[in-house]
């Protein structure tokens, strides 16, 4: 079991390889234990700074990934040496799989209803004997109607998609009364399981530039949020490790 290391204000976990984290994964589901399961890059962490509760909620995680070069870079700092890039939409594939040889059925939460039903599709064309329970879109104003229909489905695995920091509170905040074994915050990987929105290309998932390429799609969106708060992110971080060590 992999320890968590501080980074700033946040501990995470530092799994070397996705293989690392997969054979844990399959441990607790084998012990049938309690999941919740997020990812962490760099706009959660600038997120986290100003936003108290998501900083506990992060740090109430079973595991916390690292996502992004810039996770990396700035775990480095604080002596911590994540070497894989961990980020979802990579490794949920792989939980998928195992999804599948144990016989685990999955619920898809977020984005609207239209794309989720075709991500469903979609994941059982990529993982034909994958059981999906069900779908629900990620807008909703009351958490319990929701989480009767999760419940209901008699999931074993939740996949919460409506961003940071909303489904990371929505698992968070009902955790207790949710029925699914495993809760996985995804980010936008229901968009991209649906094929709304395209991934980057291998080799600059490879190069960990994925996040150039979004921004070359939604440049508005992007802009601020991967320069602007690249800069924010090293700031706290070299802020908060001087504060640290002084």
């Amino acid at each position: 079991m992999s320890e968590k290391k501080q980074v700033g204000t946040i501990y995470m976990n530092d799994f070397h390889t996705k293989q690392e984290f997969t054979a844990v994964f399959n441990d607790s589901l084998a012990d049938r234990k309690t999941i919740n399961l997020y990812f962490l890059n760099d706009h959660g962490f600038n997120i986290a700074q100003k936003d108290r509760d998501y900083n506990a909620v992060l740090n109430r995680a079973d595991f916390l990934l690292n996502d992004g070069i810039g996770i990396k870079l700035g775990a480095k700092l604080w002596g911590v040496n994540l070497q894989e890039n961990l980020n979802g939409t990579d490794l949920i594939p792989l939980l998928l799989q195992i999804c599948t040889e144990n016989s685990l059925s999955v619920y898809l939460l977020g984005s609207t209803q239209e794309i989720a039903r075709s991500a469903s599709k979609k994941l059982k064309e990529q993982h034909p004997d994958l059981i999906i329970a069900g779908t629900h879109d990620g807008y909703f104003s009351s958490d319990s109607e929701v989480v009767s229909a999760i419940n209901q489905s008699r999931a074993d695995v939740l996949l919460v998609g409506m961003g940071m920091p909303l489904q990371e509170k929505f698992i968070d905040r009902n955790s207790k009364v949710l029925k699914p074994l495993v809760r996985i915050a995804v980010g936008g990987f229901i968009d991209f399981a649906s094929g709304t929105k395209p991934r980057a290309p291998k080799i600059m998932r490879r190069l960990n530039l994925e996040w150039l390429f979004r921004m070359a799609l939604e440049p508005r969106r992007m802009w601020k949020r991967n320069v602007v708060g690249h800069a924010q992110f090293f700031t706290k971080v070299i802020w908060l490790k001087w504060r640290h060590d002084r």
